[in-house]
C-alpha cells in the first residue's frame, strides 16, 4: 500500500485555480473522480494526483513522497487567488470487491477498482495492483513517472488524465503540439521478459540502449522504450526482453 497524503483545498477561487494548471478539466469533478498531473512550462512531469469534490472544498489524493514539492508549486502558484490548502487526517482506502459507501471508481481504468477517503486507516483488499498495472501499462508514481518523463509517452490519454479540449495549463504547449505535431518515438509498452530484473535496468538491442525495463509481474513488464528500436529480442541485465502481442 503506498502511503498517500490527502490534502483539502478551499476558497471561492480553488476551481477557476486548478483549472489553469493541472492536465485535467475541474468541471468533471461534479460526479466522479478526476485524474491528473502537474507540468513544468516546459511539460515534464511534477505529480499525478486524484482529485474529489468534498462539499465546497476539493480533496487532493497525491503521493506522500511528492506531497511537500507539490504545495510549495501549488503556493507558488497561487499568488492572490483565494485558495487555501491544509492537510487532513483523511486516508485513502481502495480495492477491486464491494465498494463502501462513498467510493468512487477509479478513473484510469475499471480494473483498477474504486478508491474512498475516511479517517480510517490506510487499506486495501490485498489485490495485486502490479499485476494489474501491467497488463494494461498503467505508470505509478516514483517509478515509471519521473521528472524525466512527458505525460503524453506516458500514457495518461489512455488513461483519462488529460483533456485537449479544457484550454490552457501550465506545459500545454508542450503537450498539445507532441500530440498534434509529432509522432512520438518514445513511450511505455508492456514487454515479456524472461527473468525478472532490477527496477531500472537498461535494455539494449545489439549492444545499443533501447530503453529501461520497470514494475514486473508474471514474465511482463512495463518498460520505457525508444520505439524504433524495439524489435526482436532485446537483454536487460540477463533477462531477455521482447514487445507484448
Amino acid at each position: 500500500m503506498p502511503n498517500r497524503r490527502i490534502l483539502r483545498l478551499t476558497g471561492k477561487d480553488t476551481d477557476s485555480f486548478l483549472q489553469g494548471l493541472i492536465t485535467n478539466d475541474v468541471q468533471r469533478l461534479d460526479d466522479r473522480l478526476v485524474y491528473a498531473a502537474l507540468l513544468t512550462p516546459q511539460g515534464k512531469y511534477l505529480a499525478d494526483f486524484f482529485l474529489k469534490r468534498d462539499d465546497v472544498s476539493v480533496l487532493l489524493d497525491v503521493a506522500e513522497d511528492l506531497a511537500d514539492g507539490l504545495v510549495k508549486r501549488l503556493t507558488m502558484y497561487k499568488l492572490r487567488a483565494d485558495v487555501s490548502i491544509e492537510d487532513t487526517e483523511l486516508n485513502l482506502q481502495r480495492g477491486t470487491g464491494p465498494a463502501p459507501d462513498g467510493a468512487l471508481p477509479d478513473p484510469r481504468h475499471p480494473d483498477l477498482g474504486w478508491r474512498a477517503y475516511s479517517q480510517t486507516p490506510e487499506s486495501d483488499d490485498d489485490t495485486d495492483w502490479d499485476a494489474i498495472r501491467v497488463r494494461h501499462c498503467i505508470p505509478e508514481t516514483s517509478i515509471e513517472l519521473t521528472p524525466d518523463s512527458y505525460i503524453l509517452e506516458a500514457g495518461f490519454e489512455a488513461l483519462n488524465g488529460l483533456d485537449f479540449k479544457k484550454g490552457c495549463y501550465v506545459g500545454q504547449e508542450v503537450t498539445a503540439r507532441m500530440k498534434h505535431k509529432t509522432e512520438l518515438r518514445k513511450g511505455l509498452r508492456v514487454v515479456e521478459i524472461s527473468d525478472t530484473a532490477p527496477v531500472g535496468t537498461e535494455i539494449q538491442s545489439n549492444g545499443k540502449p533501447v530503453g529501461t525495463v520497470f514494475t514486473q509481474s508474471n514474465g511482463k513488464a512495463i518498460a520505457y522504450l525508444r520505439l524504433d528500436r524495439a524489435q526482436g529480442d532485446m537483454q536487460a541485465g540477463e533477462a531477455i526482453v521482447r514487445l507484448s502481442s
